[in-house]
């Protein structure tokens, strides 16, 4: 069991999939710029995105204030949606993952393992609409009040043939961090 740092983010995207609908409106009350030494999209109060944008925004630049917007979008607060996760974790069979918020920041209670990132990210992965998102390296997103220019941190990109995902963390307790995809003739390949 270790802390993963923003990996965490493929369960709030799975979550975020499974129970929103990408069309959904979002109104932001966060600012990110209150959230110093934090990975962020760059969200502030007034903001109106689509859950899509928000969820290019938690998975290419690892936007921790995306996933606060998440979470009190799809459970109207971070303690329920937190509960959502442990849920989900329950159901997918994850015995040695407990998640205590929707990012990653280090936290007591936070923690997986490399199987179980395994597990949830072949989940994730049967999803169209996660593999987009987790395939994409740069996107502009249009809100209410700003443009986002959002690429992604996965430096497989580039460096390996078939690379299609998937997210990289760092946190002092978990340091560098990396669920990465491959696939090549039809086989993925998940570490």
């Amino acid at each position: 069991r270790l802390p993963p740092a923003s990996l965490t983010k493929i369960m709030t995207a799975l979550i975020a999939l499974e129970r929103g609908h990408l069309d959904d409106q979002v109104d932001i009350d966060l600012d990110s710029r209150t959230m110093r030494g934090s990975t962020v999209m760059g969200l502030v109060p007034g903001e109106r995105l689509s859950l899509e944008d928000l969820l290019y925004g938690l998975m290419l630049p690892s936007g921790n204030d995306a996933a606060l917007a998440i979470a009190k979008h799809i459970s109207g607060s971070t303690d329920a949606f937190v509960a959502l996760m442990n849920q989900r974790a329950a159901e997918a069979g994850l015995v040695n993952t407990h998640f205590a918020n929707p990012h990653g920041l280090d936290a007591t209670g936070h923690y997986t393992s490399a199987y179980d990132l395994a597990v949830l990210t072949r989940l994730a992965m049967q999803r169209q609409d996660f593999r987009t998102i987790v395939n994409t390296r740069f996107r502009v997103v249009h809100g209410a009040m700003n443009t986002y220019s959002l690429g992604t941190l996965n430096p497989l990109y580039g460096r390996l043939e078939g690379v299609d995902g998937v997210k990289t963390g760092f946190t002092r307790s978990a340091r560098q961090t990396l669920v990465g995809s491959v696939t090549r003739d039809g086989h993925r390949v998940i570490v």
